[in-house]
């Protein structure tokens, strides 16, 4: 089976080094097993990612020399698809809506995990019909899907064997907020196995959505992908780049580097090179492995440095 892995950026701003490095090891991985290499640009919420932001990310993935094949899709142009799978949902009886406020998710009562992440209660799970009508006169709904209490397993590429309850460790989770754009967890699912996505890779702060999406994965009857989540790149002080902060995006990175010397940095960060000389990208694919990726954090190398 032929190899179709994607990069699938929100274009929220302009990639940084992490979004960056992410691109580099997923088109890597695609190009060493001669597969194809999809892009998807997650713009959901158009609000937050205007189309001059997708431009960009095309134009500097052009100039790091990290060619896709195919055309693009957009997600802020498949509602319909989405709500084929969301009515699917609905025939299963498993949808119901939300009214919880994001105060009353983050309550003190609420079940939360060790990394921060809150469990939902099922506060909305079974309320009546005239409960939902009263509700409905104040605050629209999400939309939620009801989980099983079952444990999904799965391999991770890098970090290896990893399972979660989907009850215990998620619980019911949000499909459609409720301004009516679908949320990414269905999105993500129904687009990487419409696009016959056989590898996904993206960074670890991600693992914990992997469980629930092969559970819908398999819900709808799709194969779920194999999924490779890749260690978080931090800068010198040991904080995550966000593209909040604009950490060393790309627009500040093209006045001062070549796509060589950003590409050399990276493979070098990522533990592929020994050093962080320049190098195409191109040139590193023959010899690319997963194996090669530690489990721990990533570090910009000092050619990044920049004072703060």
């Amino acid at each position: 089976m032929q190899t179709i892995g994607r990069f699938a950026p929100s274009p929220s701003g302009r990639m940084h080094l992490g979004n960056v490095l992410c691109a580099l090891l997923a088109w890597l991985s695609a190009r060493h097993q001669g597969g194809e290499y999809l892009l998807r640009i997650e713009d959901l919420d158009t609000m937050r990612c205007p189309r001059s932001y997708a431009e960009l990310i095309q134009e500097d993935l052009r100039w790091l020399g990290l060619d896709w094949d195919g055309e693009i899709l957009y997600q802020s142009e498949r509602t319909a698809v989405y709500e084929k799978y969301e009515a699917i949902l609905q025939e299963k009886g498993l949808l119901y809506p939300c009214f919880c406020s994001r105060a009353a998710l983050h309550a003190a009562s609420a079940p939360h995990l060790s990394d921060g992440r809150v469990v939902y209660a099922g506060t909305c799970r079974d309320l009546t019909p005239e409960q939902v009508a009263e509700k409905r006169k104040t605050r629209s709904p999400a939309t939620r899907v009801r989980v099983p209490d079952e444990e999904v397993r799965f391999t991770d590429g890098v970090f290896g064997a990893y399972s979660e309850n989907l009850a215990r460790e998620c619980g019911d989770f949000i499909i459609r907020r409720s301004d009516g754009v679908f949320a990414y967890q269905l999105a993500v699912v129904v687009d990487d196995a419409l696009s016959g996505v056989t590898e996904v890779v993206r960074g670890a702060d991600l693992i914990s959505s992997t469980p629930r999406q092969i559970w819908l994965h398999r819900l709808f009857g799709f194969e779920p992908p194999a999924f490779v989540h890749i260690p978080l790149l931090c800068d010198h002080d040991g904080r995550r780049l966000s593209k909040r902060d604009e950490d060393l995006d790309l627009g500040l990175l093209r006045q001062r580097f070549t796509p060589e010397q950003v590409i050399g940095a990276l493979a070098c960060a990522a533990g592929l090179t020994h050093r962080p000389e320049p190098v195409a990208a191109c040139e590193l694919a023959a010899d690319f492995a997963w194996d090669k990726i530690p489990r721990h954090d990533l570090f910009l190398p000092d050619v990044f440095r920049k004072e703060r």
